[in-house]
């Protein structure tokens, strides 16, 4: 029986820019691009969220919805100095630690270094040292795996800790909507709801045969999840070739605003990770699914090493322009960074070579 953490600063972006700037305490801070040049929000603040201003979207739309809301443009760096320090606290405890992004991490501390049985003390006093050595705060879940771990972190926010006993799985799940269950969007949740199924208990009721049936090899997955079951183990921290995001949309999306929309969001996560990983690209790849299943990719490498948001998703932008993507409708669309490792030289432009599957 694994413990895992799952570990969550609270609005990490906005809460270092506060920390930093204690004038800022209280107020809207918004963390993101410019909002004259299609910027996204990066993190919001608190303050902000309640005017329903969230992660990825447009700045535009975040100072439509708070006027008054401080937009901080990112400090990557800055950021990347408190992540160290917390994954220097992080290993203190396990080398088990496998980051997600700069602000989230899971833990397995079934083997614990400083010799603490219970799971929930090492989680409650990470917490309070989070808090110590940078001035933050995170929320965190504890619980038997990873899927489990990461519902149970955003039980509580901000500054929460919930934890799920391996005897309290059930209940647990039980009440949950089934929108909370890792792939369940909002097409498949109208298909669940129209099959009479809106809570995870509900969903348990349903044999395997059904299920799989229904919803094919995902069938099997959610047949899983909603007894609370996840084998995937916690990954150490490796080095990676390639950083990249991609989303399957609930419907086939053929405007081109969208998708460039999608990209910015995508464009996002990536600058987190290469921050997190230290890891500059020069190959930038973007991923089209079409309706019928053909994928294709369009790549481009430059002479430019890049690592901001506001840079891929602008290279991005300039490949989906050269794949079909507003005349056919998309199923999925994704961004790569890669070509750490190339030595800088004249600019080239990979022919975006097409692959079809």
């Amino acid at each position: 029986m694994r413990k895992i953490i799952h570990i969550d600063m609270d609005a990490f972006y906005a809460s270092v820019e506060t920390r930093d700037n204690p004038a800022l305490a209280g107020r809207p801070v918004l963390v993101g691009g410019d909002p004259g040049r299609r910027g996204v929000v990066a993190s919001a603040s608190y303050a902000a969220r309640v005017f329903g201003i969230r992660s990825a979207m447009p700045m535009r739309t975040a100072l439509r919805l708070c006027p008054e809301a401080i937009v901080i443009r990112p400090r990557i760096n800055r950021y990347r100095e408190t992540a160290e320090q917390l994954w220097t606290l992080y290993q203190s405890y396990t080398p088990l630690v496998e980051p997600v992004a700069l602000d989230e991490c899971y833990l397995d501390v079934t083997v614990n270094l400083q010799e603490i049985a219970s799971a929930t003390e090492t989680a409650r006093i990470i917490k309070h040292q989070i808090r110590e050595q940078t001035g933050l705060t995170a929320s965190a879940g504890v619980a038997p795996n990873k899927f489990l771990a990461k519902i149970a972190s955003d039980m509580d926010k901000p500054d929460g800790l919930y934890v799920v006993k391996p005897t309290q799985v059930e209940m647990f799940l039980a009440s949950l909507e089934v929108d909370k269950l890792w792939g369940v969007g909002p097409v498949t949740e109208k298909r669940l709801h129209t099959l009479g199924i809106r809570t995870v208990g509900a969903l348990t009721e349903l044999p395997y045969e059904r299920l799989t049936g229904e919803f094919g090899k995902f069938g099997h997955t959610l047949y899983h999840l909603a007894r609370g079951v996840d084998e995937r183990p916690v990954v150490p921290d490796r080095e990676p070739k390639q950083i990249s995001g991609e989303v399957t949309f609930d419907q086939d999306v053929d405007r081109m605003e969208t998708l460039r929309q999608e990209l910015d969001r995508q464009a996002q996560i990536i600058e987190r990770r290469l921050a997190f990983y230290e890891k500059q690209g020069r190959t930038v790849t973007v991923k089209v699914r079409y309706e019928d299943f053909t994928s294709i990719t369009r790549s481009a490498t430059g002479t430019v090493r890049m690592t901001a948001a506001a840079d891929i998703a602008q290279t991005a932008y300039t490949l989906l322009e050269k794949t079909e993507a507003g005349t056919r409708p998309v199923r999925l669309i994704g961004v790569v960074v890669s070509g750490f490792d190339l030595p800088d030289t004249e600019q080239q432009e990979i022919p975006f070579p097409t692959t079809e599957t």
